[in-house]
């Protein structure tokens, strides 16, 4: 269901951009925590260590690492391509969500807005991530405003043109928004994103640590059209049923513009390697890079292809990169969940 504001009150900048613009760099960070990964801590960051270097390729990558120790073997394995850093600590990898996100204002001028990460509703331990937000804006010398509600970047997409999308289980939630109305958290969103129209889905509470990120399943292409991940048709679990819910009620959106959405179906795959219970099969978990998209293979022949070039349908002039992250996949999430872009000014 969408919900529009009046867009004069709400003001066209600053706003958050879309993917897809111009970036100046991409930020990551480096996984070091045993008590995290466990024994699957090599295997993550071998897979981090590959994302950052495909990305590499395309535009600047600064990874942030907790020490000094830490950050010589992250710079053994991304190498020289990928720059290395210390000043913004971490817990774990997943800059989608403990990064700010960025604005541009329309005259040149960039500022971050912190979402207040809270570890996915108290579900993790947060101390240096709920850190990162402000360090990272000081460091980039960007006045840096916190948004009226708490929630993740991987939670909510923008369409860049005054259009927003997440699930209800993610941010209409006690753990995150105690007391809050879903009016006052979408009023919230959309003055921080500098937006007029939300569009709601309902999602799925309480079955993975993020409570059912929208970035997993449906995507912004750009204005008016927007990517859904539907599952294999004999599959019917909790999973299944939400991506069918999030194309039926995408197929009938209207965007801030007032346009009917236009929904490009990419089918997930049929098989894939890992027996992870927790394992992310998600094309659409992918990260827009200058000149480039990195998405994930799993190893489905057919379906890995059709994605593929669904996805360079989808960005025209862009190259379509899929990487084998399998281990990072298994751990709740990809490489959008992994990657927070700065644009351009």
């Amino acid at each position: 269901m969408s919900h529009h504001r009046d867009a004069r009150s709400a003001g066209p900048y600053p706003r958050v951009p879309a993917d897809d613009v111009p970036h100046a760099r991409t930020w990551m960070s480096w996984p070091s925590r045993r008590s995290v990964w466990g024994l699957r801590l090599g295997g993550v960051q071998e897979d981090i260590a590959l994302t950052a270097r495909t990305i590499a390729e395309f535009e600047p990558v600064v990874m942030c690492a907790p020490d000094e120790r830490t950050a010589g073997k992250a710079r053994s394995r991304c190498g020289s391509g990928v720059e290395v850093i210390t000043d913004i600590p971490t817990d774990d990898l997943w800059m989608r969500d403990i990064a700010p996100v960025f604005r541009r204002d329309g005259r040149g001028g960039l500022d971050a807005v912190a979402l207040n990460f809270n570890g996915w509703g108290n579900k993790q331990a947060h101390r240096d991530d709920a850190r990162v937000a402000g360090l990272l804006a000081t460091r980039r010398g960007l006045r840096r405003t916190c948004a009226g509600f708490v929630g993740e970047g991987g939670a909510i997409e923008t369409d860049g043109d005054g259009t927003v999308m997440a699930t209800e289980s993610s941010l209409v939630n006690r753990n995150r928004n105690r007391g809050m109305s879903r009016d006052e958290i979408e009023d919230a969103v959309l003055a921080a994103y500098g937006a007029e129209t939300m569009i709601w889905l309902p999602g799925i509470r309480g079955q993975d640590i993020t409570d059912d990120h929208v970035d997993v399943t449906s995507r912004f292409v750009r204005p008016g059209v927007v990517m859904v991940q539907l599952p294999p048709a004999d599959r019917d679990d909790v999973w299944a049923r939400d991506a069918r819910e999030q194309f039926a009620i995408l197929s009938a959106a209207t965007d801030a513009r007032g346009r009917r959405l236009q929904v490009v179906p990419v089918h997930g795959p049929d098989t894939v390697r890992s027996r992870s219970s927790a394992f992310v099969d998600s094309y659409l978990n992918f990260h827009v890079v200058n000149g480039g998209v990195v998405t994930a293979g799993f190893g489905d022949r057919s379906k890995d292809a059709a994605a593929k070039e669904a996805l360079t349908a989808a960005f025209p002039g862009r190259e379509v990169v899929q990487i084998d992250v399998d281990r990072l996949m298994a751990g709740g999430g990809g490489i959008h969940c992994s990657t927070m872009q700065e644009p351009l000014p």
